[in-house]
């Protein structure tokens, strides 16, 4: 039987050197979340899920957080 266990995680979104020139920030487009998870690859999809579909073609610039406790 697989306990869950507590984690936290957070999406940030970096813009690319272009965006930056123009005056964009790196921004928190997720905030801290904390769930109960088996393991990190299984948060990882939770997280995946939950950024906003706006972000969709610039995953590349998206980065997940995940601490575990």
């Amino acid at each position: 039987m697989n306990n869950a266990r507590l984690f936290q995680y957070a999406v940030i979104w970096s813009p690319t050197e272009a965006q930056e020139e123009e005056g964009q920030k790196a921004k928190l487009i997720v905030e801290l979340t904390t769930v109960l998870s088996t393991d990190e690859k299984s948060l990882g999809l939770k997280a995946a899920r939950a950024i906003p579909k706006e972000y969709d073609d610039q995953l590349d610039q998206v980065e997940i957080v995940v601490r575990a406790f």
